[in-house]
């Protein structure tokens, strides 16, 4: 089992980059926590994240939903998860990575296709629930 902290991460793939993170401050709130190029940015209330990825989607009937994710609470709990997924012969979509802002996390699908992410935040795995 992966050890987590609850499903506080969210990845949508929008057309504009800017014109998303706009809508989501303006409409809810959210601030802005990291930018890495312009074509992502990552988003919080402060118990959450929202990730916001250029991209194309389908018919507005149709989420864009790229992935959601577990908030998993150290690096070593990720670190671990991963070694266990693997082992549990779970779809590995995108391996262990240590990103630049200091998350580390990895994807697995689901059986109907869904991409999870198993995700240690800085901000958000730290806050004690």
């Amino acid at each position: 089992m992966i050890k987590n902290s609850g499903m506080r991460h969210l990845a949508l793939r929008v057309l504009d980059v800017d014109r998303a993170v706009e809508f989501y401050s303006r409409v809810f709130g959210m601030k802005l926590v990291w930018q890495p190029d312009p074509e992502n940015a990552y988003l919080s209330s402060g118990s959450d994240n929202i990730a916001l990825h250029r991209g194309t989607y389908g018919h507005a009937d149709v989420q864009s939903l790229d992935h959601f994710g577990f908030i998993v609470p150290t690096v070593e709990d990720v670190e671990a998860a991963y070694i266990w997924a693997r082992g549990a012969g779970l779809d590995i979509v995108h391996p262990l990575k240590h990103h630049r802002d200091g998350s580390v996390s990895f994807y697995i699908r689901d059986p109907d296709g869904n991409v999870i992410q198993a995700l240690y935040e800085p901000t958000l795995s730290t806050q004690s629930l």
